[in-house]
């Protein structure tokens, strides 16, 4: 059993994580926030029986075998490399951190330390996003040209907070929905970006200059190009992703998305037909990967690796945002 420590007393944890965690054999033993009151409160309601306020307490706790970090993006860096150094597993928050040189360095402390790190990209473990990926790869739509995603959505109340008005701490649609169409578009044409242009809006939700929408394309080095919609402030959307070829068409519906959910169409020269989906707990998925990697069984759906990937294009879609110029996406991995 892996016993686990949580970083941060957060929504996501709350709502997705520490169930998923639990439910392919995990142990959370503790859970630190720097608000004493509210990390107690948090750990009476979610069940676990230690609440800490300092990041030494979680990393130096010999009952911790891996840590989920899912604080605000500026404080990952430092408490992935204290995890790290503590020979702690990590599963960490998207987007890593907020630079290319800090996820670089979370990377390399992981290997250094021979300990698993993962990025916590939910959306390659949807059998959705999975049935594209495997018809691409057996032909069925011929060479992939293009691809569309729309995952413009509306940020709940209790969500909006800092994302919306901390830009220290990588608020902004960008940072927080266009990573994570990056990281699914490479799963799915099991290609990496090249180069991204993009516009940004301010349409009366995002603080302090934040963007609360973003259009853009990202150009793939295989020459797909894939267009892209993210917002905080699209109350009755849906989300899709599609994937046109020469031969055919992938119709993704209602696929960007934390619940299990969605519908494949693919389309070609014979018609329509629906591709089946075995829908599974995106979070159960990614956790069992998790749990399997650090027996040595795999590695995790989405390593530090890819984290540092979909940084790399979330920020050069900020800057093609802020300079109006085509921006090279450059990992440096």
């Amino acid at each position: 059993m892996t016993r686990w420590g949580l970083i941060g007393a957060s929504t996501i944890a709350k709502e997705w994580v520490i169930g998923a965690i639990r439910a392919t054999g995990g142990e959370i033993v503790s859970v630190m926030s720097t608000n004493a009151e509210r990390g107690k409160a948090y750990a009476a309601e979610q069940g676990i029986a230690k609440s800490v306020t300092t990041l030494a307490e979680i990393v130096d706790d010999p009952d911790i075998d891996a840590v989920y970090i899912s604080t605000t993006n500026e404080l990952h860096r430092d408490q992935a490399l204290a995890a790290a150094k503590a020979g702690k597993h990590i599963l960490c928050e998207k987007p890593l951190a907020m630079s290319l040189d800090d996820a670089r360095a979370m990377v390399q402390a992981a290997r250094d330390a021979g300990v698993v790190m993962a990025t916590n990209h939910h959306l390659r473990n949807a059998a959705t996003h999975g049935a594209m990926r495997e018809a691409i790869k057996a032909g069925r739509i011929g060479t992939p040209l293009s691809a569309r995603v729309f995952h413009a959505v509306y940020l709940p109340p209790h969500l909006q907070g800092w994302r919306l008005d901390r830009p220290e701490a990588g608020g902004g649609v960008i940072l927080d929905i266009t990573v994570h169409d990056t990281d699914t578009l490479r799963f799915v044409l099991d290609d990496d970006p090249a180069e991204a242009i993009a516009f940004a809006q301010a349409g009366g939700m995002g603080k302090a200059g934040l963007e609360d929408a973003v259009m853009g394309v990202l150009r793939f080095r295989n020459g797909v190009i894939a267009q892209f919609h993210d917002g905080f402030t699209t109350k009755f959307a849906e989300t899709g992703l599609e994937v046109h070829g020469t031969d055919g068409s992938l119709i993704g519906r209602n696929v960007m998305t934390q619940r299990a959910a969605g519908t494949v169409t693919l389309r070609d020269a014979s018609g329509e037909q629906e591709l089946p989906l075995d829908h599974r707990n995106l979070y159960e998925t990614a956790l069992a990967a998790f749990h399997a990697a650090i027996k040595g069984d795999g590695k995790p759906s989405a390593t530090g690796e890819d984290g540092v990937w979909s940084l790399a294009a979330g920020l050069a879609v900020v800057e093609a945002a802020r300079t109006g110029r085509a921006v090279r996406i450059e990992p440096g991995i």
